[in-house]
């Protein structure tokens, strides 16, 4: 069953009316398993109650169904029984039909955001959900222990050690996203309501999962390097194990794990080149080996940089070593649910309505946690 944020629940008027939410966080995953994300659970099957027949449903089927529940849910919150009482041009211009449509998709987006992104993201972003007009603050506990020392035996005390802990405040920062949308095309089933918030969806968690990377990536290529350092050029196998083991060891030994996309985790190797891959090895069926050394590889899914036409975000080059059960590295904050404003039904000459989604988030690093890098070129 799909977990239901509680002011998502609250707006639906409790668990009874929970059900499309519910139905859309399946169809979320099965649009997602279109898209090319792997492990992701929906249902495939359906069972006929009266012939006990089991039968596939396609993705098609279930975007009508989600359209229908989508509008029932409009028309429940807009206080409207059915479509069938007045002509159909004359809901499209009731306000209260434009204000449910809206409210209803942003209780979508804010159901699914915050799994969504941890989904990404969740080896080293930790994500917390405040109100409006609230910032985060984090409490960051020393890293240090006491220093004990030899002490003499006529003597009371020693040294008087003190340890303070620091704070950092994270403020969220407003987004917003505007789409141009007919409520006439929608309400008679011309344009997918469905499809049009599953890829607002899409789009408020590619931006939040982006700020949350560029974060990490910055943090990361600020460590120290040298000889003792946390990132270092050039992948060796000894310079692996050091880094493992320090990051472990500076974790209070919780154990260290190397990320990576594909392409950065299929340069970890043995340093003896005379190895042979089995056809089915780990390395032939993932294209990386899941554990080298003690250490456990984890592949971060590469993601697409919109913004410029068949690029990648995600570095290839870089490979990242961490503790995922230490502090996460970044803190992220979401602030409060998602806000909508929708011009009125004849403010265009075209009759298309813009509707502007407002999310409010903010990231940054908040840590004790050690983690390195490996720059591969």
């Amino acid at each position: 069953m799909a977990r239901i944020p509680n002011h998502v629940l609250n707006f639906a008027g409790g668990a009874a009316n929970a059900g499309v939410y519910e139905m859309f966080q399946d169809y979320w995953n099965h649009y997602l398993a279109n898209n090319g994300t792997k492990n992701v659970d929906y249902q495939k099957t359906t069972v006929n109650k009266e012939t006990g027949a089991v039968t596939e449903i396609t993705f098609s089927q279930k975007e009508e169904k989600m359209n229908q529940a989508l509008k029932r849910e409009i028309l429940r919150m807009a206080g409207i029984g059915s479509l069938e009482t007045f002509p159909l041009e004359t809901w499209a211009s009731n306000p209260m039909v434009k204000w449910a449509t809206f409210a209803v998709i942003s209780s979508m987006v804010d159901m699914i955001l915050p799994d969504s992104i941890l989904a990404s993201t969740s080896e080293y972003a930790e994500v917390r959900n405040i109100g409006w007009g609230d910032s985060a603050l984090f409490e960051v506990e020393p890293r240090d222990i006491f220093a004990v020392s030899k002490h003499g035996r006529n003597r009371r005390m020693t040294e008087i050690h003190r340890q303070m802990k620091g704070n950092v405040t994270v403020l969220p920062e407003l987004r917003a996203l505007t789409v141009g949308v007919s409520l006439y095309a929608v309400l008679a089933g011309k344009e997918s309501l469905a499809a049009l918030t599953a890829k607002m969806v899409r789009s408020f968690d590619s931006a939040l999962v982006f700020d949350i990377y560029d974060a990490f990536a910055t943090a990361m290529a600020a460590l120290p390097t040298g000889a003792t350092g946390l990132r270092v050029a050039g992948y060796t196998q000894d310079e692996f194990v050091r880094l493992s083991q320090t990051v472990g060891a500076w974790n209070g030994g919780q154990r260290a794990i190397a990320l990576g996309t594909q392409l950065a985790l299929s340069k970890i190797l043995p340093a003896d080149a005379n190895y042979r891959y089995m056809l089915d090895s780990d390395y032939v069926k993932l294209g990386y080996i899941r554990n080298f050394l003690g250490t456990d590889l984890m592949m971060l899914p590469q993601l697409a940089d919109w913004k410029n036409p068949f690029a990648t975000r995600l570095s290839d080059d870089k490979i990242w070593i961490l503790s995922p059960a230490s502090q996460k590295l970044i803190k992220v904050v979401i602030e409060g649910n998602t806000l909508s404003n929708t011009d009125g039904t004849w403010d265009s000459a075209n009759l298309q309505q813009a509707s502007t989604m407002m999310k409010s988030w903010g990231s940054a690093v908040v840590t004790n946690g050690v983690a390195a890098e490996i720059d591969l070129s």
